[in-house]
């Protein structure tokens, strides 16, 4: 991987074709937005980054070379090879290489595993939009300053001293008590989330549904998006639709150890086109 420091931007030859548009709006992570100059601004880890294409080029803006280093580079995945994954994916089915060219490019971005729980307990039977206002209330309200407007998302140590009442101007509703459980458990270690990361899939899966509200389709997203647990498959209303006109005749365990990688853009492809060409 080629890149070059200037002034505080780190530029990235794109040869991993990254498409940012569709990484960050695909439904994985939710403190991203798009600025009116294409770029996008967002907080992961407690660092503010704004990153945008450029050609055939990424620009990490206002970043240094540690940060690149030890954070974006594994962050957005940078190591991994996505075209050959790609290719891997759309010999599995016919159906399966229609969904992936539809939005090539987008990456499972490694999010940090507290966030990500928190963040998919929020998104229980919501939409996006409220979703990250939601969690912007979360971080403005009890996470740390970073810079300008920009907060940190707050520790489950945090959030465990808090009650229902505390979360009330986050207006959650009922996902209030789910994430206060899940942040006593894991800031009392009793859910281990380094641990789950390593433990097989069933149960990673089982050890995250002890927390209350904490079903199969949170659980799942948290080993793919919060653990990189790229053999775990989502299941959502998009996706049963999608299971069921597109490939009635497949499980999960059909598309192999990346199977997260093609739910993705399954999941993408039937979100965006409603299923109308299927």
């Amino acid at each position: 991987m080629n890149y070059l420091l200037t002034k505080n931007n780190i530029t990235v030859e794109n040869s991993f074709k990254i498409n940012l548009e569709n990484t960050f709006n695909c439904g994985q992570c939710f403190r991203w937005n798009r600025l009116f100059d294409g770029s996008f601004v967002g907080v992961a880890f407690g660092k503010v980054l704004s990153i945008k294409t450029d050609e055939n080029k990424l620009v990490f803006k206002k970043t240094t070379m540690n940060d690149f280093e030890n954070i974006w580079a594994d962050y957005f995945d940078l190591n991994l090879n996505y075209d050959l994954i790609e290719r891997e994916i759309a010999k599995i089915d016919s159906h399966l290489k229609t969904v992936t060219l539809f939005s090539p490019g987008i990456r499972i971005l490694k999010q940090d595993s507290w966030e990500a729980l928190c963040s998919f307990i929020i998104s229980q039977n919501n939409n996006i939009p409220r979703i990250k206002g939601i969690i912007e209330r979360l971080c403005q309200s009890f996470g740390e300053k970073i810079e300008d407007s920009f907060f940190s998302f707050p520790t489950a140590q945090t959030i465990a001293e808090l009650n229902e009442n505390d979360l009330a101007p986050l207006r959650c509703g009922f996902r209030s008590s789910y994430i206060i459980d899940a942040a006593k458990k894991v800031a009392s270690g009793e859910i281990n989330l380094q641990k789950i990361k390593t433990l097989p899939l069933n149960i990673a899966r089982s050890e995250l549904m002890k927390i209350k509200g904490v079903g199969p389709k949170v659980a799942e997203c948290t080993l793919l998006y919060g653990m990189h647990r790229l053999d775990a498959f989502p299941i959502d209303v998009w996706m049963k639709k999608a299971m069921q006109n597109i490939f009635p005749e497949k499980s999960p365990a059909d598309f192999g150890k990346y199977a997260g990688i093609a739910q993705q853009y399954i999941f993408h492809y039937a979100r965006m086109t409603k299923l109308k060409e299927f």
